[in-house]
């Protein structure tokens, strides 16, 4: 089975279209690009096969679309959460090689908890999918700083904005005296005349 993904090569959407062909070239998964922008062959033949009800309201899919040869997988969106809750295998239609991190979901019957039970195989490969996962997020997101050192920042953050209102009131008050002056000025005036 081969893993086809619809690009285009002038589509604005490059981003998504690099992530989804990193990822499958990071898990060592065979696909085929096709590009729709320079084949009109290939942009007819995946808007016939996207779905109706997956289609946008305009009826135009976008790139990438993917298919396993003629089933539809999803577009960027839905590999994306695939790829978030490690189901990228079952997304193409594939079988996850030997050692693939799969989770189940465990009822605890005494507690009525649930919990979820990371299941691996001894494998060399165990990681492959996971460790992809991790490569790429890492190149996407920015590192999180530990909650030590959000703290500070959150505080800092806090206490500018507290600076600020302390400002506007200061500012308001400043405004409202001069009014007051200005007012007592026009009552001298008045009184004057």
């Amino acid at each position: 089975m081969v893993i086809k993904v619809f690009l285009a090569s002038l589509s604005g959407s490059t981003a998504k279209q690099q992530d989804v062909v990193g990822f499958l070239e990071a898990l060592k998964i065979d696909y085929a690009q096709l590009d729709i922008a320079s084949n009109e062959d290939n942009r007819m033949w995946m808007r016939e096969n996207v779905p109706g009800e997956k289609k946008p309201t305009n009826g135009i899919p976008l790139p990438p679309q993917i298919f396993n040869e003629e089933m539809y997988c999803g577009d960027y969106e839905t590999f994306f959460e695939a790829k978030e809750d490690n189901t990228v295998y079952e997304f193409l239609g594939l079988t996850p090689p030997p050692g693939s991190k799969k989770k189940e979901i465990v009822e605890a019957e005494q507690n009525g908890d649930a919990h979820i039970a990371e299941l691996e195989e001894d494998d060399p490969d165990k990681k492959a999918e996971t460790d992809a996962q991790d490569d790429i997020a890492e190149e996407e997101e920015p590192a999180e700083d530990d909650e030590e050192s959000r703290k500070p920042a959150e505080e800092e953050e806090q206490e500018e904005g507290e600076e600020d209102r302390a400002e506007d009131e200061l500012v308001s008050e400043e405004e409202e005296e001069e009014l007051r002056e200005l007012e007592e000025e026009e009552e001298q005036a008045s009184e004057e005349d």
